[in-house]
């Protein structure tokens, strides 16, 4: 192998590297800054590069890759990739003349900068106008999106010391080359719900924890680089990454999480004299709301009841998923990933090319953080078989999104379940036929019910499991507080299913699954109603969190109902219509998306008018059909 790469090398230096007379050059700062000619931009769709030029580049890759081929098969019927663990990449690039990688290079950001709008244009626009830093600033992420790295030193962890297992080309590379110890990592201890033993993986911190999940793909960078321009930096603004994979009280059990929180707070509020401002996404957003309970509390941050009023300036919530998402529950329920993974369509495609369902429905579960997700309010909230608040039109019989789970009839009667399901049935189905440490962890650490009276609200201040419910848990004792709810819409959501039983001997634990065979097309009992693709119905939402989650407690819940608001906190809702640019593949700045509404302009804007002390002037948006759904939940004020 290595007399190969030096002939190769050999051959590689013989051909000519692009002199630098060729590129355009400016001056910047006393450096020189190469730039690629508008005229090669315009023509690379057009002209095509000189046949030598394919040719060798063409029969390069060929014989490069008959070699590794051969040499890694070992004699094998099939090729391990295991062996390409000691493969380096980095060396191998070396070798190939530096003219080719850097017209690559240069063409790769050519096509990056073509999809990627201005991130400071925001921030200087705002500059422009006097806005500038002025409360403290924390950032809480949602699921998924913080980065996990390993800590372990035992024997199975030190080659991945350091190392993020989420969240980074790391994961990848030991999902496809070392499934069984990346597994073994990924999970929690189902008896225990925290770290395997030997094994010790925690929320990578600071910026880089969040700003992007692999190289490329942004979650809160476009904030962070606005925020800077008005003047924001890490002396006054901060990110509150955390473990997502962990029950909510496991947060501060294992990592003092919220003790964490409270003193990032206290800290920022004595050493500028401000209330700071707090924003979330997602699920974000039910952490905050249950670190509100938690810091009150006697028993746990003893804060008193006015400890949020003295401290929070704002609160930015957005997508936030105030009362679950109904995707939440075919990832626990039977591993699905028709869109049930929140990122990106790399992390999806890893999981489903390499785990099998029964894989992924054991990972899910073993992630009792990801249970947070499941819908709240039962049957009075996402409805019964026949009617629900958010049906488009009048119901029929068999077409409402209350049936949240359709079979067909099976033709052995003894099968489970026999008839279609609620969301409220769908859950006791779940924590029925499930394993008794997953149904036992998240029904502990959870409740999904509704408090009708101010008693059993007041009642709930010393229930930890009701803490991230505000259909049981009240807003805290702050008059002056501000809430600003943000979120997407327009967007095919999530809100039902089409399941028919399996019995699939590779999965013997799973004897569900999405029956992909119903589609709008066909004979649906939905389909006078709803969208229908591959067996999943659709409705309102941003893609990931439906319309009622986003939009119910934020428009209706906190404004009418004042068991859950007894302070008369200050709520706003803006909403965001989904309006992608089809040549950007985040949509571009009016996207409505779940994750991707973090780069909206004018997502942007608002968060940076709260932060810089502008909150009063931000006026409400709301174009929905919520007010009229929210009418209709079955919740109501005692007076």
């Amino acid at each position: 192998m290595s007399a190969l790469r030096h002939r190769i090398g050999a051959v590689l230096r013989e051909t000519p590297s692009p002199s630098p007379s060729t590129r355009d050059r400016v001056p910047n700062n006393g450096e020189e800054v190469q730039l690629v000619p508008v005229s090669k931009l315009e023509g690379l769709a057009t002209k095509r590069r000189s046949k030598r030029r394919s040719w060798f580049i063409f029969g390069l890759g060929g014989l490069v890759g008959i070699c590794l081929a051969l040499f890694f098969a070992n004699r094998q019927e099939v090729i391990n990739l295991e062996g390409l663990i000691d493969f380096n990449l980095e060396s191998f690039l070396d070798v190939i003349p530096a003219g080719i990688v850097k017209d690559a290079q240069d063409i790769t950001k050519a096509e990056r900068d073509a999809v990627n709008y201005d991130s400071f244009s925001v921030g200087l626009h705002l500059q422009a106008q006097g806005v500038s830093a002025h409360h403290p600033v924390i950032m809480i992420p949602g699921v998924i999106s913080t980065g996990l790295e390993s800590w372990g030193t035992g024997d199975k962890s030190r080659q991945y010391f350091r190392k993020r297992l989420w969240g980074s080309w790391s994961m990848m590379r030991a999902l496809v080359l070392d499934k069984g110890s990346w597994k073994q990592h990924i999970v929690l201890d189902k008896t225990t719900g925290l770290d395997p033993p030997g094994i010790k993986l925690r929320a990578a911190q600071g910026f880089d924890a969040t700003d992007f999940f692999i190289t490329g793909y942004w979650i809160w960078n476009k904030i962070l680089e606005n925020l800077a321009t008005i003047g924001y930096d890490p002396t006054n603004a901060f990110t509150a990454a955390y473990d997502w994979r962990l029950a909510y009280m496991n947060l501060e059990v294992r990592d003092r999480y919220f003790t964490k929180l409270k003193s990032y707070i206290e800290t920022a509020h004595k050493t500028t004299g401000r209330k700071t401002c707090l924003v979330s996404h997602s699920m974000g957003g039910q952490v905050l709301f249950y670190f509100f309970k938690w810091v009150e509390n006697p028993r746990y941050g003893n804060g008193g009841s006015d400890w949020v009023d003295k401290h929070v300036d704002s609160w930015i919530n957005i997508s936030g998923c105030m009362l679950g998402t109904a995707k939440g529950v075919p990832a626990v329920l039977s591993g699905e990933m028709k869109d049930t993974a929140q990122l990106n369509a790399f992390a999806v495609y890893g999981l489903e090319k390499f785990l099998s369902k029964e894989e992924r429905a054991s990972i899910f579960r073993a992630m009792p953080g990801i249970s947070s997700m499941l819908p709240k309010g039962g049957n009075a909230v996402w409805g019964n078989m026949t009617w629900a608040p958010d049906d488009v039109s009048s119901p029929t019989k068999n077409a409402s999104y209350g049936r949240f789970l359709s079979f067909q009839q099976p033709k052995n009667t003894s099968l489970i379940p026999p008839t279609n399901l609620t969301i409220e049935e769908a859950l006791n189905y779940l924590f029925t036929t499930s394993e008794d440490w997953y149904s036992d962890q998240v029904q502990h650490a959870y409740s999904h019910g509704i408090a009708h009276t101010t008693s059993q609200v007041e009642a709930n201040e010393n229930i930890p499991r009701t803490w991230l419910n505000p259909l049981e848990a009240r807003l805290p004792l702050a008059p002056n507080l501000k809430i600003f709810c943000f979120y997407g819409i327009g967007k095919p959501t999530e809100r039902g299913y089409f399941y028919k039983h399996s019995t699939n001997p590779l999965h013997p634990n799973i004897n569900l699954t999405i029956d992909t065979a119903y589609t709008s097309d066909s004979a649906s009992p939905h389909s006078d109603a709803a969208a229908v693709d591959h067996g999943v119905i659709f409705g309102e939402g941003d893609g990931t969190v439906n319309l009622l989650s986003t939009g119910y407690m934020c428009t209706h819940g906190w404004r009418k109902i004042k068991r859950y608001n007894p302070a008369n906190v200050s709520i706003k809702t803006y909403e965001m219509p989904h309006e992608p640019d089809r040549f950007n593949p985040r949509g571009g700045p009016n996207t409505g998306d779940h994750v991707d509404i973090l780069g909206r302009s004018s997502l942007n804007d608002l968060i940076l008018r709260i932060a810089g002390g502008k909150g009063d002037l931000v006026e409400e948006n709301v174009v929905s059909r919520i007010r009229e759904i929210s009418e209709r939940v079955g919740i109501r004020d005692e007076e």
